[in-house]
């Protein structure tokens, strides 16, 4: 059972049993998980935004932002205060409905992916029986914002960055659609939530990392890729670009852009947890553990414990993949953009076509090992 449909049971009904109509009370309660994804991604980005000017400042053996609050925990509040006081400036000779929807468009369809990622075992806003598809489906509306943004601005460089966005986008979701498809036909199920409980039982030793390392490395640079991380940042390569399509965009636009990166960084980190990582699953498991110290699994305070750990170890896994993630812009260089091709189209596409193919033969040959 879903259990974010008990959630909206409990909330329904107690305002039913405050005399309001039910009609009423389910529309009362339709904002909240939207709410609770803007609120809960924007945070994650805040954190992100720190954590990488801290990781950068370390790496290059600087100090960071330090006196705009405790460890300048402020300063990406700052950052936002600052671009949503910014004038909203649109180029006299821009296309003015593409050049506002561009950022939207971008910006949107990542806040929604959000809604099928599972955060712990009753920890998620929709269970979805198709989740991963969605996802993939999401991802692919991307491109067209950032190609839009391109040609409205009327700019050589940002349509340049659009144009490239665009095909980096295409060349690395393909490779990044084979190594989930991999995952999915090991779990028999395309549900996030089956995906992680499939890990579930056996520690570290059931994570899906060791049953597809190759899938793993696929799409974790897959996913660097599509969030335009560096080595992959080509749309918006500062010595090339000026700022890519973000070239002629401020205020509350730039800051789409802005925030849609960290929010894709996160998501992608997240997704990377939940699929190979085991999600919320510890790397030793709780019913060992509680078997060791004699404590029933039935036990209140014991359930807390575990969605508590829960939580905390799908958080866990996806910043220390976002902490590689920083070590990477500061440690690799930026590759051409023939390279970056050539990497999708003539590597990664043929190698996750091979494991795809593999993993359904092995499916096959050992089904009690490879999810039968």
């Amino acid at each position: 059972m879903n259990p974010g449909i008990d959630l909206q049971r409990t909330f329904i009904q107690a305002l039913v049993d405050l005399g309001l109509p039910a009609e009423i009370a389910r529309t009362i309660w339709l904002p909240f998980p939207m709410l609770l994804m803007i609120l809960g991604a924007t945070i994650g980005v805040l954190v992100t935004v720190w954590l990488e000017r801290k990781i950068s400042a370390a790496a290059q053996q600087r100090i960071g932002p330090e006196f705009i609050g405790p460890l300048g925990t402020l300063a990406p509040i700052a950052d936002g205060l600052k671009l949503v006081f910014k004038e909203d400036v649109v180029p006299s000779k821009a296309d003015p409905l593409l050049f506002t929807l561009g950022p939207i468009i971008v910006a949107i369809p990542v806040f929604l992916s959000y809604l099928v990622v599972p955060f712990g075992q009753n920890l998620v806003i929709t269970d979805l029986g198709v989740a991963i598809f969605l996802w993939i489906a999401l991802s692919s509306i991307q491109p067209i914002g950032l190609l839009m943004s391109g040609y409205a601005s009327n700019n050589k460089y940002s349509l340049l960055g659009g144009l490239r966005a665009a095909a980096q986008s295409i060349s690395y979701e393909i490779p990044l659609a084979l190594a989930v498809l991999a995952v999915v036909m090991m779990s028999n199920s395309l549900s996030t939530i089956d995906i992680v409980e499939q890990q579930s039982g056996y520690g570290i030793l059931g994570w899906n990392i060791w049953r597809q390392p190759v899938g793993f490395i696929i799409f974790w640079i897959a996913a660097l890729a599509e969030c335009e991380r560096l080595p992959f940042d080509l749309p918006e390569a500062e010595e090339e670009l000026v700022a890519g399509y973000q070239t002629e965009y401020t205020g509350m636009k730039f800051a789409l852009y802005y925030l849609a990166s960290y929010v894709n960084l996160v998501l992608s980190a997240l997704l990377v947890a939940v699929l190979y990582l085991g999600g919320w699953e510890s790397p030793l498991p709780v019913e060992l553990l509680s078997n060791w110290f004699g404590v029933s699994e039935t036990t209140p305070w014991l359930q807390i414990v575990n969605a508590t750990l829960g939580i905390t170890m799908t958080l866990l896994k996806a910043y220390v993949l976002v902490f590689i993630a920083v070590l990477f812009r500061w440690t690799l260089p930026r590759v051409r953009i023939d390279q970056l091709l050539d990497l999708g189209w003539k590597f990664l596409l043929p190698v996750a076509l091979v494991n795809l193919l593999l993993t359904a033969a092995l499916k096959l040959a050992f089904p009690f090992a490879f999810g039968g």
